[in-house]
């Protein structure tokens, strides 16, 4: 019995000539776009640090090598810092997560109506007496 020649359809690719030859269907397809895609750039990343490597020059010196401690001069063995900066950057992540909860609440602001308004006050006096307290504590003085 004659089977009737298959035509390409969106669903399948046949490569070659002939029923018997492989398919690759439109999901594999997606995939190997990414796929190369994927290699280009790291094909790309490679050209580019390659590149640099080439074309940058070369002087090395002892003082490259020492580690780098923020401004200060390195110190041997264990070196302890100040406190202060942790707290500082502690209080700056804090009021930057409150800054993302006062924007959503503004956003949405007519449809809580008169009590979400008094929760966002209470909210923000919370943590303007937790700023005043810090201040008072000298948290904030950078030096």
């Amino acid at each position: 019995m004659l089977r009737p020649k298959s035509t390409p359809t969106t669903q399948h690719l046949h490569f070659g000539e002939g029923a018997g030859g492989p398919r690759v269907s439109e999901f594999y397809r997606n995939y190997l776009a990414v796929a190369v895609f994927i290699g280009a750039a790291l094909l790309m990343v490679g050209a580019m640090l390659g590149v640099g490597r080439l074309i940058r020059p070369s002087r090395p010196r002892r003082e490259k090598l020492m580690p780098y401690e923020a401004g200060s001069d390195p110190v041997l063995g264990f070196g302890q810092s100040n406190v202060r900066y942790y707290v500082y950057a502690l209080l700056f992540v804090m009021f930057d997560v409150e800054a993302v909860f006062i924007f959503t609440w503004a956003v949405r602001l007519e449809s809580l109506g008169t009590f979400g308004l008094i929760e966002m006050i209470v909210f923000i006096v919370i943590l303007a007496l937790g700023l005043v307290y810090a201040w008072r504590k000298g948290v904030l003085r950078w030096a």
